[in-house]
């Protein structure tokens, strides 16, 4: 990620420069953060989830969405591509926006340059949006899936799953074995 931390640039702005930009762009109070490109095992993982979610979710209303669509989070005053992001919030559905606004579950494969922020200020933004129920961190060089889930009480708990376990993503009630995630993943 690079910044410019020179200027402010509205949300309108952003999005107006996001629309004809070749390549994307994160937005976070004011300042735009361009994205690199991803290697193959992030790209492998992020299908598998794609797939398997899509399979599973097929006659629900929830829609899974791929790193092309940006979250908003109004509190926060951010715009983020997650990897996988999950809606099944009505106002998304008919949304034709290129954004969404109530994510249930959002999931980011880790790199070894954003994994820091991923964790920390990343998340702590994702958790000021009212609908996030789950916030997945993934590892691209080891099977590890961390699972952050919100509770009824409003914290946040998180569960690791390694290799051989099941994977359980309440928001969705969701279970897959961890070797799905990470098939064809060369290494792994």
């Amino acid at each position: 990620m690079t910044i410019n931390k020179n200027f402010y640039i509205s949300p309108e702005d952003y999005l107006a420069g996001e629309r004809v930009s070749p390549i994307k762009h994160e937005y976070r109070r004011g300042q735009v953060y361009a994205m690199v490109g991803a290697k193959k095992p992030h790209i492998i993982i992020a299908g598998n989830l794609v797939t398997l979610f899509n399979n599973y979710l097929n006659d629900s209303p929830c829609i899974v969405l791929t790193s092309d669509i940006k979250v908003r989070l109004e509190q926060a005053d951010c715009y983020y591509y997650p990897d996988v992001a999950i809606t099944c919030d009505e106002r998304d559905l008919n949304f034709t926006e290129d954004f969404i606004l109530f994510p249930t579950l959002v999931v980011e494969v880790l790199s070894p340059s954003t994994e820091a922020f991923d964790r920390g200020e990343k998340f702590a933004d994702y958790q000021t949006s009212p609908s996030l129920q789950e916030y997945v961190l993934i590892n691209q060089s080891q099977m590890s899936v961390e699972c952050f889930r919100l509770l009824d009480s409003g914290s946040w708990v998180s569960q690791t799953y390694r290799q051989a376990d099941e994977v359980y993503f309440a928001s969705i009630n969701f279970r897959s074995r961890i070797a799905s995630i990470y098939r064809k993943v060369p290494g792994i």
